[in-house]
């Protein structure tokens, strides 16, 4: 029973059409399928991705028409990262971005990665990330994670030369996504806020068997604790990080708008994922009957503070209802739903998805 890796991340928007255009026209990502919440098929559920949404690369939304703003929080998911292939492409990043209009931070030294941060249209916050120089810079291969990192202290907020890092960019306008910039990788990891580190390594690390591959503190809070698990030597891709957060003074998340609904780890099959199920039944926790999404099967839990976790199989993915040339075009519904169809898209506010064009690097 192995954990593979992240499958997904699953948030909410206002808005389809502004997601759409977002996450295609601004980020390169493709559209790789219309269809709606099964659980709630009033709505649409957005996935975004590599060429064929790849489990690692599937980034998901449902549209809740008109929702709040939501507010992080306690059992939420502070950020998720998207890689890039080097440090020029990440620099490329923040010059586009900044001549679009929108506020990047960075780009700042994490000792392991170097990435920027801004928002979508919703409020979520970005991170792409490079992906090295990797864990080792500090700790061997084989001690990952066994000690605890002191941050370097140039890293720390408190010391960093925040007039050099406003200032450095990419030289000339990047009007093109070009292929050093490509995220077609996929995410580089997801952080989200729990309470108590241990007992959020009690869940990702024993329950789960992902390897803890580095113990720290937040760069930006460095009170706080900063954990990080993932598979194999903590390939990017497969990482799930925590800030640790004092309850007392950090209120509950509050769903809405820019905020997760939940992420997800890939497992191979659905054996194993039924495997997983009896292990979380025999560990007492909530744990989901196996839901058929059709493009993958999935299972629901939560993690110590509440944000619920999925564990989706790899497979059949995407093109099990479209042809690889036309994944998007079209609304496609669950066999249960068809004879609904009707009905569902006369709720629907009819969206406009712009064609694919692949970079050489993805």
């Amino acid at each position: 029973m192995t954990i593979q890796g992240l499958h997904h991340i699953t948030l909410v928007c206002a808005e389809a059409q502004r997601t759409i255009d977002f996450y295609t026209r601004v980020l390169g990502q493709r559209f790789v399928k219309k269809t709606v919440n099964f659980d709630d098929p009033s709505c649409y559920h957005l996935y975004f991705g590599d060429e064929v949404g790849r489990p690692g690369s599937a980034i998901t939304f449902f549209e809740w028409p008109g929702a709040p703003q939501g507010k992080p929080g306690m059992g939420g998911t502070h950020h998720f990262a998207m890689r890039v292939a080097n440090y020029d492409g990440l620099l490329k990043w923040k010059r586009r971005l900044t001549d679009m209009g929108l506020p990047v931070d960075g780009p700042l030294d994490r000792h392991y990665f170097v990435s920027i941060y801004f928002n979508d249209p919703d409020g979520t916050i970005l991170e792409i990330a490079t992906d090295g120089p990797g864990w080792t810079v500090d700790e061997a291969a084989k001690q990952l994670g066994a000690e605890y990192r002191q941050p370097p202290a140039e890293m720390v907020v408190a010391n960093r030369d925040e007039a050099r890092i406003r200032a450095e960019t990419w030289p000339e306008p990047v009007l093109e996504i070009t292929p050093d910039m490509a995220l077609s990788q996929g995410m580089h990891h997801i952080t989200a806020i729990g309470s108590d580190i241990e007992r959020t390594h009690a869940f990702f690390g024993e329950l789960l068997g992902m390897r803890r591959v580095k113990m720290t503190s937040n760069f930006d809070d460095p009170n706080s604790a900063h954990w990080y698990w993932g598979v194999g030597e903590g390939r990017p891709g497969t990482l799930i990080t925590y800030f640790e957060r004092d309850p007392a003074k950090v209120r509950p998340v509050q769903m809405g708008a820019g905020q997760t609904h939940h992420f997800a780890l890939a497992v191979p099959d659905e054996e194993t994922q039924l495997e997983w199920r009896e292990k979380l039944v025999r560990a007492h926790l909530r744990v989901s009957p196996v839901m058929d999404r059709v493009y993958f099967k999935s299972i629901y839990t939560n993690d110590p503070d509440g944000h619920i976790v999925e564990l989706a199989t790899a497979g059949p993915g995407f093109t099990v209802d479209e042809d690889v040339a036309e994944l998007g075009q079209n609304l496609k519904l669950p066999p249960w739903l068809e004879s609904n169809r009707g009905g569902i898209e006369r709720v629907l506010r009819p969206v406009s998805v712009p064609l694919w064009q692949q970079t050489e690097a993805g």
